[in-house]
């Protein structure tokens, strides 16, 4: 299985993220070419390579009508390691880069990022990532997510960070990726509201559940966008896996530490795919089929694996439902949260397992009826593919006819 492991021993940031992909990739100058082909108002995207403690890796240089901005770091009489923010919601360290741009609803980066000439799944990543952001900030905030203005996180330059993590996955197309678990860094950040520790609110609370630490380092080593993006696209985090490695990639921060202030990616293959996953469990007897069904719904929005429901005997022979949530380990505890919020259950069995799993991609096809997804899914000898139910019905919908003869349609296309 092909597989990118994430090492995050000085954090994660989204320019570190993406210099470490672009440096796996075979061929750099399509992906510069294309990235500052996207139309971004001043943005132009530039590679440097880049050397601290004896190390080559690469910087991407990210500029807004010529200028790279750096945020400064403060050292006060006692030393601290803080770093000044002129923003309220994202509190970059070095691994980014400071902003002074105009303030940016969430509906604005959503357009801007959905009128960008990019794959639908460069397009649906960078939007995910850019929700989990704003989902967090409201919640530290305690406002509307439509409330929500960007800083740093919504100016052209992150934007181009997030998009192109977004598009190097894309290109890389691994089948997992896997991560370490992160260091946070220590101390306190400098921003708008005052001092705040170290990681900031709103990164502390996307790495829920994810393992962290914070070290000795006394600095903001992993950013809420750096957060972000790894809550998105990692499904594991843990010790590197045995893996045939193929490429190592250096994505170098812009300031420098006693230790190499890097995100090194391993790009390689680890045999057939085995996932660690929790089962979450309860048993009920007193709510209605509808309630069960709308929790159902939730934990599936919340990032559930699975959802599914058994019937069984309880005590006093009453009849029950058992309700099952497939997840990540990093995903466990929110979703606890979720079952208990739904439902009507007073505890929830943890049971920690793995399972086999398929690679999968998905890729899309022109038909005389529009695009069509299709799920294709390999491993251990087997291969499966199928359309996209939702295009299906899209196309039966449209052209008044069962999902049956759609089928039949589509099949006698690729014939």
């Amino acid at each position: 299985m092909k597989t990118l492991y994430l090492e995050c021993g000085m954090g994660a940031a989204g320019d570190m993220l993406m210099a470490a992909l672009y440096d796996l990739l075979p061929d750099k100058s399509a992906f510069l070419g294309q990235m500052n082909g996207l139309g971004l108002p001043g943005v132009t995207l530039q590679s440097e390579k880049t050397v601290k403690l004896g190390v080559t890796g690469v910087h991407m240089r990210v500029t807004v009508d010529g200028r790279e901005e750096v945020s400064q770091d403060v050292h006060d009489h006692d030393h601290e390691h803080r770093h000044d923010h002129d923003h309220d919601h994202e509190h970059h360290h070095d691994h980014d880069h400071g902003h002074h741009h105009h303030h940016a609803s969430l509906s604005h980066v959503q357009s801007l990022i959905r009128a960008l000439p990019l794959p639908a799944p460069v397009v649906e990543n960078a939007l995910a990532v850019y929700g989990l952001i704003a989902d967090a900030e409201s919640q530290v905030h305690g406002v509307p997510v439509d409330q929500i203005h960007f800083h740093e996180v919504g100016a052209l330059d992150a934007v181009a960070d997030v998009v192109g993590v977004c598009l190097l996955i894309h290109l890389l197309s691994p089948d997992q990726i896997m991560a370490s678990p992160v260091h946070t860094g220590a101390g306190f950040v400098r921003c708008a509201h005052g001092i705040l520790p170290v990681p900031a609110p709103a990164t502390a609370l996307i790495l829920s559940g994810v393992p962290t630490y914070g070290g000795q380092v006394q600095g903001e080593l992993c950013t809420p966008t750096g957060a972000a993006l790894l809550r998105h696209f990692v499904t594991r985090f843990g010790d590197r896996p045995p893996m045939a490695v193929s490429r190592i990639g250096y994505g170098m921060g812009q300031k420098d530490f006693e230790r190499l202030n890097c995100v090194r990616a391993f790009l390689g293959d680890t045999g057939d795919a085995m996932e660690d996953i929790v089962k979450l469990e309860c048993n009920l007897d007193d709510m209605t089929g509808e309630d069960i069904g709308f929790a159902m719904e939730r934990l599936f929005a919340a990032g559930a694996r699975d959802v599914y429901t058994q019937p069984i005997g309880m005590k006093k022979s009453r009849p029950g439902v058992m309700l099952t949530c497939v997840c990540l380990p990093a995903d466990a505890d929110a979703l606890a949260a979720q079952m208990f919020k739904h439902t009507t259950t007073l505890g929830i069995r943890r049971l920690s397992c793995s399972r086999y799993v398929m690679t999968r991609r998905e890729d899309t096809v022109l038909t005389p009826y529009g695009p069509v997804r299709i799920k294709r899914s390999s491993g251990m000898d087997a291969l499966r593919e199928k359309p996209e139910y939702e295009d299906l019905s899209r196309i039966a919908r449209e052209n008044d006819l069962s999902l049956a003869q759609v089928r039949a349609l589509l099949s006698k296309e690729n014939q």
